[in-house]
């Protein structure tokens, strides 16, 4: 179901939000017909259905699955093989998640009727945001995008994350003018595979039109503040650009280079007069507003993991309201904010019954944590009485308020009862379609950026990291982490409790050693967070924290006596509790930090 918007008129657009959410059963239905019907010959769905469709027979027949189920499908596709495995359309591009699989970015299909689904997704926002706030089309938007590396696989289809596929597709680039869309940077910019240089363009150029700006942002928050860092950095030289009308030398991208000229013009003293002075002054509570004095919102995602960087956000931010238009993954598009204007907290997404069709897996809550309650799953899972009871898995409309669920997803371009993964609560019904609060990513116990670092890695790294210590008569009793996002870019914090195999012995490691300690955990980890340690700068190096003995005992005191139950008590492998941290603070005796910036190289896809 492929459903067009015309971002430029507001009335139609929430209308036919209104038709989709009040008959958001219908669309579900034919959503499934539709997937079913062009779908049924392929490899994967005649080896459940036989050449059959129908949704009792789907959800009886075809199983729920995870990522390592449906890997050697995307695989024989990566590799040569026909799209028809999965799926009737042509796979047109491999799609990069953020979570990984052996180490490895997991690999999604895309095909070209999903770049238009997603073009209608973004266009539905527009008259969502202009219900809300007036006189977006009197100005432009400083939303600062980028790209990122892609590669190759051996069939010739490229590999690369969602967003630098949106971005480098036709649907955005010849995009239709939409005077209630005009960016600040030029395409030019955006698509500047540079890190470095795009960001300082597109900072460039949004504060030469800084009288203009109306809206900032960036896709996640962390994003956002590391461009504010960057500015906080790189002030001086912006301002002189802009007070001489020429762009530094060290910008050697040609085409970055000759569209941000065209922008900066002749020489603007009195602009950089009024930006240098703003940035010069002694605090920086405010900036954004204070730079881009018209600017209406900040633009961010701010729930899941993002939620974290909020008080940020609010100090540089001038009171403006931060706003989490919508939520989407690799996988699939889902939903959006449809009450743009609500606090963080408070902000709960509709699932667009036209995207997809939704199904979700009960979980429920247990001491404060998720988990999921049913038989058949990786770990981590409570069961029920019986190993082989089935999932329990209901439809987007027979979700009940107040549940928690699993996301479960089966899409256009071959995905088929497909886990992603997040966890969400329902909040409440949009007309009868149901509105979530994202929750967590299952399993996941740290993430800065895009990284999602789970606790089996985490052990891993922490296990790999521990055997440099055993030759030197140390014993690593008790871990835990947290992200600490507290400066910027944030970094992962480990503390760890010591013993000395020879307990009279009361020396601490020698801080070399720790530091080999530091550098071995980031090895460990997986591609996303290496490369946003080393190619994107979005994480800073990892730091070991040793505490003295008895501190962990201290934290299961802590725990609790905030409810938690002594005989099911186990270490937190992530604390996100101020106090609980506090409590492993006080108890510090030493901290390191890598030296090391850990190897990172697009990853490689081998014919097998």
């Amino acid at each position: 179901m492929l459903v067009r918007c015309d971002p430029q008129d507001n009335e139609a657009g929430l209308k036919l939000l209104e038709d989709l959410t009040t008959n958001a059963n219908q669309v579900q239905l034919e959503v499934l017909e539709e997937i079913l019907t062009q779908n049924e010959n392929t490899e994967y769905l005649m080896g459940y259905l036989h050449g059959h469709s129908g949704k009792e027979l789907f959800k009886k027949k075809v199983p729920v699955v995870n990522y390592e189920d449906i890997k050697p499908h995307i695989e024989r596709i990566a590799n040569g093989e026909p799209s028809r495995i999965i799926t009737a359309q042509h796979i047109t591009e491999l799609l990069t998640s953020s979570g990984t699989s052996g180490g490895q970015p997991k690999l999604m299909p895309s095909t070209a009727e999903e770049l238009d689904r997603k073009t209608f997704f973004y266009n539905i926002l527009i008259p969502v945001m202009n219900k809300y706030v007036d006189g977006l089309d009197k100005g432009k938007g400083m939303y600062l995008l980028f790209i990122k590396p892609e590669i190759s696989t051996p069939s010739g289809l490229m590999a690369r994350p969602v967003l630098t596929s949106y971005y480098k597709s036709s649907n955005f680039r010849n995009r239709p003018f939409n005077r209630f869309n005009v960016y600040t940077s030029p395409d030019e910019a955006i698509l500047c595979l540079d890190s470095k240089q795009s960001m300082y363009c597109q900072l460039l150029c949004g504060l030469v039109q800084r009288d203009e700006v109306l809206r900032v942002g960036a896709v996640f928050a962390s994003a956002f503040l590391r461009a504010i860092k960057f500015l906080e950095d790189h002030w001086k030289e912006l301002c002189s650009n802009i007070r001489t009308g020429c762009v530094s030398d060290w910008i050697t991208d040609p085409s970055c280079r000759n569209a941000v000229s065209s922008f900066l013009g002749k020489p603007q003293p009195d602009p950089a007069d009024l930006i240098e002075f703003e940035c010069n002054g002694e605090s920086w509570e405010g900036i954004i507003k204070k730079l881009w004095p018209k600017t209406k919102y900040i633009e961010v995602i701010v729930t899941g993991s993002m939620a974290q960087y909020i008080p940020t956000l609010e100090f540089y931010s001038g009171g403006l309201p931060l706003v989490s238009t919508m939520y989407a993954s690799s996988e699939c598009y889902y939903g959006i904010n449809l009450e743009p204007l609500s606090k963080p907290s408070d902000v709960s997404y509709t699932l667009l019954p036209n995207m997809a069709f939704f199904e979700f897996l009960a979980v429920q809550k247990d001491n404060g944590e998720v988990t999921q309650q049913q038989g058949h799953c990786n770990g981590g899972c409570i069961t029920k009485d019986q190993e082989e009871e089935e999932l329990e898995v209901v439809d987007l409309v027979d979700v009940k308020v107040s549940h928690y669920y699993e996301l479960v997803v089966t899409t256009y371009t071959g995905l088929y009862r497909y886990r992603t993964g997040d966890i969400l609560m329902v909040t409440g019904f949009y007309n009868n379609a149901p509105q979530f609060r994202f929750v967590q990513r299952r399993n996941v116990v740290l993430s800065i950026d895009t990284d999602k670092t789970n606790e089996e890695d985490l052990l891993k790294a922490v296990t790999r990291a521990n055997l440099l210590l055993e030759p030197h008569g140390f014993l690593l009793t008790e871990y835990t982490s947290y992200a600490d996002t507290s400066s910027i870019p944030g970094h992962y914090v480990l503390f760890w409790e010591l013993k000395r195999r020879n307990n009279n012995d009361l020396s601490e490691p020698d801080p070399t050693i720790m530091e080999e300690c530091c550098s071995t955990v980031e090895e460990s980890l997986d591609s996303v967070y290496r490369r946003c340690r080393r190619r994107d700068n979005s994480i800073g190096p990892l730091e070991i924290r040793m505490v003295k003995p008895g501190s962990f005992d201290a934290l299961m005191d802590f725990c609790v006596s905030q409810g938690s139950s002594v005989n099911q008590y186990k270490t937190p492998r992530c604390i996100k509790s101020k106090e609980a941290i506090k409590v492993l603070d006080s108890r510090v005796v030493g901290k390191v930090f890598s030296k090391k910036v850990p190897f990172w190289e697009p990853f490689r896809k081998e014919t097998k």
